[in-house]
């Protein structure tokens, strides 16, 4: 099991940054169709995707999303942390191979708590693909958590 140690309100500062990493394969775009309920051609079926304007198949938008929620949950602030609000804008698409990059960055301490954080999410081309600012309300006290391990989830 992995740990993940959050970063309270009092200890974050502007300019912090944090990042999180992942590689978009086949699997995690049949899961995520599977648990959004969103399969659109464009994301499963290669002969369709490549009447599209991208000539591929891509990733879901909200995977990229997705991923900005691990970065919160897991990296900075971390565990404790609650979304109160996102948003993004979708520059370039996301294609199965490509491993993206979320980049967090502090910008402001609100009261009460709240902060903003931006929210960039970038190709293995450092090239961007997301980019957005969440507000989240930031955990009270330091604290290590053990991440929970899934098992193995068979499609099919």
């Amino acid at each position: 099991m992995s740990q993940s140690s959050n970063t309270p309100y009092d200890a974050l500062e502007v300019g912090q940054t944090a990042s999180y990493s992942k590689t978009v394969n086949e699997r995690d775009i049949q899961l995520f169709a599977e648990v959004s309920g969103d399969h659109n051609p464009v994301h499963l079926d290669a002969d369709y995707a490549a009447t599209t304007m991208f000539k591929e198949r891509i990733a879901h938008g909200m995977f990229s999303g997705a991923l900005i929620s691990a970065a919160v949950a897991c990296e900075l602030p971390g565990p404790g942390t609650i979304y109160l609000g996102q948003s993004m804008r979708f520059t370039l698409p996301v294609k199965l191979g490509d491993t993206l990059t979320v980049r967090l960055e502090i910008l402001e301490k609100l009261p009460k708590f709240r902060v903003r954080v931006a929210t960039r999410v970038f190709n293995q081309n450092d090239e961007l693909v997301v980019d957005g600012e969440a507000e989240i309300l930031a955990p009270r006290k330091q604290q290590t958590v053990e991440l929970t391990q899934l098992p193995p989830i068979r499609i099919g």
